[in-house]
């Protein structure tokens, strides 16, 4: 149960400490906040709890091909926020996410990458 708890306290922290920098530094907490930080404290979680080095592998795959579909999120949410307001541009830009993952997946299929 301590090791459950201390993974919650590190990445929780991770979550803490880009969101302090942002609100210090636009530029500074970006490039953190795009740093691969969750990523790597998962496939250190994974390594440090024996998981098979297949699945280790697996999860760094899949979370490259995952990350392709968010990238438009990043470009229609500056434009939209001035606009529609915070939390419309935030369920915009979630619905936005969806429907380029369905469409990314759709057509990833055809190159032999099955993402869902």
């Amino acid at each position: 149960m301590a090791w459950i708890i201390s993974k919650y306290f590190i990445t929780a922290a991770v979550v803490v400490i880009v969101s302090e920098l942002a609100k210090r530094s636009d530029k500074l907490g970006a490039l953190i906040a795009a740093l691969p930080l969750v990523t790597v404290l998962t496939l250190i979680w994974l390594y440090v709890e024996n998981q098979p080095v297949e699945k280790i592998a697996n999860h760094a795959w899949y979370t490259f091909w995952y990350v392709v579909p968010t990238l438009p999120m990043f470009l229609i949410f500056p434009t939209l926020l001035p606009k529609y307001g915070f939390w419309l541009t935030l369920l915009a830009c979630i619905l936005i996410t969806m429907i380029s993952f369905g469409v990314f997946a759709y057509i990833m299929r055809h190159f032999g990458i099955d993402l869902m």
